[in-house]
């Protein structure tokens, strides 16, 4: 019975030790990289496109962080899952760590960087007017859209930049927020509002639509640029990111995914990219 209790006792012994060896292989092979091992778990608002939106199924995420994401999962040696999540929780979600990083058209700017670490920029925008084509209220630059009906999407730059013209000029124009951006453009499309205030990049896809509703009669020069947001206790996937970009630019693979989303080579928006320095 001693000798059947000492051999049960070894090979317990041996199942922990096995249990815990293979622990720390798992630990050691995903290096605290990602929350998953093997996975990188990216949190957007699959909402905005032409960077994130569902395709004709209305479930598989399409547009260029999406395909962006994918690309610099695969340099990572990882699987990419994309987890949907309100814009006005996506802070949160990260910082619940409901996934690893956010991709979503995501602003770079002094008060995320004071909480967040921010990957290069990927891509530089700016800000647009966008006029159903049939308009005759003779818009052509922002002061133009006084006393007129604005639609935007709330809590973006978009938002902030109509705030910042209210502030700065005293422009008095009627708010339509929205929670997505494509509901203003519905919206502009059956006139129920005068124009819409959107990403330039964002207008894009609008615009390149087949019999397009809409025309741009005025856009900024690119002043903010698009991140990868992590969060600041995970600074080696940080380091891995932005060599994962700085390869694709230096390959071409950027550029590639730049004509395939927008139809031509933007590399030159981030060429003069603060964060790029």
């Amino acid at each position: 019975m001693k000798k059947i209790a000492n051999l049960l006792a070894a090979v317990c012994m041996a199942s922990m030790l096995l249990s815990f060896a293979s622990c720390s292989k798992k630990k050691a092979a995903s290096g605290g990289l990602t929350l998953e091992e093997g996975t990188l778990k990216i949190g957007m608002e699959v909402g905005y496109p032409p960077f994130e939106y569902f395709d004709a199924d209305g479930t598989t995420p399409i547009g260029f962080d999406v395909q962006l994401g994918a690309e610099i999962a695969r340099r990572l040696g990882l699987k990419v899952e994309y987890i949907d999540t309100a814009w006005d929780g996506i802070f949160a979600g990260l910082d619940t760590k409901r996934y690893d990083l956010v991709m979503s058209a995501m602003t770079i700017t002094a008060d995320r960087l004071a909480n967040y670490n921010f990957s290069k920029a990927y891509i530089g925008n700016a800000q647009s007017i966008i006029v159903h084509k049939d308009s005759d209220k003779g818009i052509t630059t922002p002061s133009d859209l006084e006393g007129l009906k604005v639609g935007f999407q709330a809590e973006t730059t978009s938002d902030f930049y109509m705030r910042s013209l209210r502030d700065k000029t005293g422009l008095n124009y009627v708010e339509a927020g929205y929670d997505k951006v494509m509901n203003a453009y519905d919206d502009l499309k059956f006139k129920r509002i005068d124009a819409v205030c959107s990403d330039s990049l964002v207008a894009v896809k609008y615009l390149s639509e087949d019999n397009c509703e809409f025309k741009k009669v005025w856009e900024g020069v690119a002043e903010e640029f698009f991140g990868v947001c992590i969060r600041k206790d995970n600074t080696e996937l940080l380091e891995k990111v932005n060599k994962a970009l700085d390869d694709m630019i230096a390959d071409g693979t950027l550029s590639k995914i730049y004509m395939d989303i927008f139809g031509g080579d933007l590399l030159y928006t981030i060429k003069d990219s603060p964060y790029n320095k």
